[in-house]
């Protein structure tokens, strides 16, 4: 049986799955899930056409599914998907998607959202996330599983990160970083790979692979895209891992933050 404090105010329409606690002072929308085992805080407010999965723990502050911060919105229909047993710290707002986009933000499951974390309008985030304090997405941002977002970090528009990659902290990100790697830096740029992640995810035999063709692309001795194309030609033995990274980088639009380098910083 649900736990609902006298102070909060939920829609009648509103969804409430089984075992869920939420505080004083919150104000949950008609058109709102929330699934079995979430607790909500004191002083959250869940509006719009917001779906939260099972298990989630949502802190004092959080705002999610109020209207996109985009003019272009109109108020059409739009959604704001959850998974399951993700942390939402405080002051975290997460808004839903447009016309323009996807009309969709998801959000997949055992994510940490910091306090102060943005979600803007049409991002899809993947699953074993985490991001830092003050963390900033704009919209359509695109995140793989197993990403760290590093405090006080912003990511520009229709930017990609992959999976098990890092963006350090005070950066900001305009282009897309591929999977395992390491970006710092305003304007960001590739710093290395996250072996940390890959050594976690990783057998010892794609690790080597991997950081042999991080070297190839990234150090300047050839055109980043023209390497890709011929790594994924010759990926023998196959190596799906290296065929995602190198498709990754031939699908960018925004490109990849390569430092610039010379040819003595290489020898």
């Amino acid at each position: 049986m649900s736990e609902i404090a006298a102070t909060s105010i939920v829609d009648k329409s509103a969804r409430i799955g089984a075992n869920v606690r939420i505080g004083h002072f919150c104000v949950i929308g008609a058109d709102v899930c929330i699934g079995d085992n979430t607790t909500i805080h004191n002083n959250v407010t869940i509006v719009g056409r917001t779906t939260l999965g099972a298990g989630n723990t949502v802190f004092p502050g959080a705002v999610l599914g109020t209207q996109p911060q985009d003019l272009k919105y109109a108020g059409e229909p739009t959604e704001l998907r959850i998974g399951d047993n993700n942390i939402i710290r405080e002051f975290t707002t997460f808004n839903p998607g447009t016309a323009n986009g996807k009309s969709l933000t998801q959000i997949g499951s055992n994510n940490l959202f910091m306090a102060y974390t943005h979600i803007a309008h049409d991002c899809s985030i993947g699953s074993h996330c985490v991001f830092s304090n003050n963390a900033s997405l704009a919209g359509h941002i695109e995140i793989g599983d197993y990403v760290t977002i590093g405090g006080l970090s912003g990511i520009h528009q229709f930017v990609r990160i992959g999976k098990g990659a890092m963006l350090a902290g005070a950066s900001a990100l305009g282009q897309d970083v591929p999977p395992f790697c390491i970006a710092q830096g305003n304007h960001a740029t590739l710093k290395g790979l996250n072996r940390y992640r890959m050594r976690q995810l990783l057998e010892r035999e794609e690790i080597d692979r991997i950081a042999a063709l991080y070297k190839r692309l990234f150090s300047g001795k050839e055109v980043v895209r023209e390497a890709a194309e011929d790594c994924l030609r010759n990926n023998e033995p196959y190596s799906e891992l290296v065929a995602q990274f190198c498709t990754f980088v031939l699908q960018s639009t925004r490109g990849i933050p390569v430092m610039n380098r010379t040819r003595k910083d290489d020898e």
